[in-house]
């Protein structure tokens, strides 16, 4: 789950399991793989 970025076409990527997408089972995982252009920059990066 993402706060601040604008995630224009991905949506369905970005909330709460069953609702906008499937969980992600024990031991498995999952890529956010997505591009952010035009994002304000402010906070904390890395």
């Amino acid at each position: 789950h993402w706060h601040g970025f604008f995630q224009r076409g991905t949506n369905w990527a970005d909330g709460p399991a069953f609702v906008t997408q499937c969980p992600i089972a024990s031991g498995d995982s999952f890529l956010y793989d997505f591009r952010v252009p035009g994002q304000a920059a402010s906070g904390t990066t890395v």
